[in-house]
């Protein structure tokens, strides 16, 4: 049977997982096992965090439009109900950059939600 030498795989593989250890404490960026267990684990929390980040972003947004509404004597609930009910398709995103970049252009939106709001509680 044939020798086999795995020079060129074995080594490409080697050296990209050592790529990208590189910086990682100790053993983690020198040792081949160590650092293809680290490796992995962080790309496992990069696949995690690159979900959560959404999420936090979503949080932060949410945080400035109530932070704004308070500033307009509206709960943010009410402030997101009546602007559903006024037909004001505005995205969380687009609304926290308003209240932050154009406070009087918020509080226009805000007078808006609370008409809606009144107008909805006499129709009922």
């Amino acid at each position: 049977m044939p020798r086999v030498k795995r020079s060129t795989k074995r080594s490409d593989r080697r050296k990209k997982i050592l790529k990208r250890a590189s910086g990682y404490f100790l053993t983690k960026s020198k040792l081949y096992q160590a650092a293809q267990e680290a490796v992995e684990r962080g790309l496992k929390f990069a696949y995690s965090g690159r979900r959560q980040k959404k999420r936090q972003y979503r949080s932060l947004w949410i945080v400035r439009i109530g932070a704004a509404c308070q500033l307009n004597s509206i709960s943010y609930s009410q402030f997101i109900n009546g602007l559903k009910k006024a037909a004001i398709e505005l995205d969380r995103k687009i609304l926290a950059e308003i209240a932050v970049v154009d406070p009087a252009g918020f509080a226009k939106l805000a007078e808006q939600a609370k008409k809606a709001l009144a107008d909805a509680k006499k129709a009922a």
